[in-house]
């Protein structure tokens, strides 16, 4: 069966994830994100890492030798790609709810797939994250609840 660049791209997202979970369990380091960046030439394969604190240069160098003998066993990219362990930076992306919950009080920029009372785009103050609803207050004062379903894309926002 023969997949295109997006769903092939998907499976490898996965896979890698899976993986460089099982190289930080036990650590207090924590998986935020992996992007596969497919090229004609040599594809890239991003995994951003955090931990209280922040990360060390050690911290990418151990989880990248890790995953990277890990990927070498697997095999789920066919073609020649590079691999990069780094920090998610400070406008890191939020995925998942307990990212939501740990950001409370922080500013966000929140995009959805579908407009909700007339917009798209988001930036503000996550003053609460309950049942899957944030509650984001803009700069305007204006306050929004938006179920983590509808969104789109999520990173915290420095202004």
């Amino acid at each position: 069966m023969e997949v295109n660049g997006k769903t092939r791209g998907k499976k490898i997202n996965q896979v890698v994830e899976e993986l460089a979970q099982e190289v930080v369990e036990g650590s207090d380091l924590e998986v935020v994100d992996v992007e596969y960046k497919p090229s004609k030439g040599r594809s890239q394969v991003i995994v951003y890492i955090d931990k209280p604190g922040g990360i060390t240069i050690e911290d990418c160098e151990e989880v990248s030798k890790s995953l990277g003998d890990l990927l070498d066993i697997e095999d789920p990219i066919k073609s020649a790609y590079v691999l990069e362990v780094s920090s998610p930076g400070v406008e890191r992306v939020l995925k998942k709810e307990d990212d939501y919950r740990r950001f409370v009080g922080h500013y966000v920029r929140i995009k959805t797939f579908a407009k909700i009372e007339g917009r798209k785009n988001f930036a503000g103050l996550l003053q609460d994250f309950t049942g899957g609803i944030i509650q984001l207050q803009t700069e305007e004062g204006d306050i929004y609840k938006i179920n983590i379903k509808d969104i789109a894309g999520a990173n915290l926002w420095f202004k």
